[in-house]
């Protein structure tokens, strides 16, 4: 099945049967370890098979577990996974929060830099999923990551670029996932994946919730 989300190529998102175009933001919701893998293996995989590049961050598993299980799922995937023009794999916290503190900003910054360096070395897609539970730690800056989410909505589209943002159901409470389903155009539940019908576009929800995030809008 086809879901239309831009006027770009389409791919194969290697979840169930579906396709969808590139320039993409995807929320996953899971409520075990077996959907959360359904989705981030059966992903990785059509990645792999089409050549794309691709950037997981995890955060409820370490990297040995992830690579035995996703091994078994995807054997010709083994000599791949350490070559960083295939596969970039990394906990969650090198992405957002290297330092300590999570920096909407320095975000927007470290997805441009990678985003144009990986189009310099060779033109190609990108495919991004993250396990979101680093969220529920008391990191400082925490509290801007909804701001930080709708904020993609201005650097995904018209990028050969799809983004799977994963929320546990069983962790993250109804509130925010509430305003997660705000920032996030089209989801991802139960292996169907459909148009939100929550989502606010971000010039709109920015200016309700966080103002000074549309200072700079790319």
């Amino acid at each position: 099945m086809h879901i239309h989300t831009s006027e770009q190529k389409k791919l194969k998102l290697g979840i169930g049967n579906y396709t969808c175009n590139w320039g993409v933001h995807i929320c996953g919701f899971y409520e075990n370890e077996t959907e959360r893998d359904d989705i981030i293996f059966g992903f990785l995989k059509q990645g792999f098979i089409d050549g794309d590049l691709q950037l997981y961050c995890y955060d409820e598993r370490t990297r040995d577990n992830f690579e035995t299980d996703f091994v078994h799922y995807c054997p010709d995937c083994h000599s791949s996974l350490n070559n960083e023009d295939i596969f970039i794999i990394k906990p969650a916290k090198d992405l957002y929060y290297p330092s300590g503190i999570f920096d909407p900003w320095h975000m927007d910054d470290s997805l441009n830099d990678f985003y144009n360096t990986s189009q310099k070395k060779r033109k190609v897609n990108i495919r991004a999923t993250a396990e979101m539970a680093w969220a529920l730690k008391a990191i400082p800056g925490v509290e801007y990551l909804i701001a930080y989410e709708a904020r993609l909505n201005y650097f995904i589209p018209e990028k050969p670029w799809v983004s799977i943002c994963l929320y546990n159901l069983n962790k993250f409470n109804g509130k925010t996932i509430m305003k997660v389903l705000q920032v996030h155009p089209y989801t991802l539940s139960g292996g169907i994946i459909f148009q939100n019908p929550y989502y606010v576009h971000p010039d709109k929800w920015l200016a309700d919730h966080f103002p000074d995030f549309l200072t700079r809008k790319k």
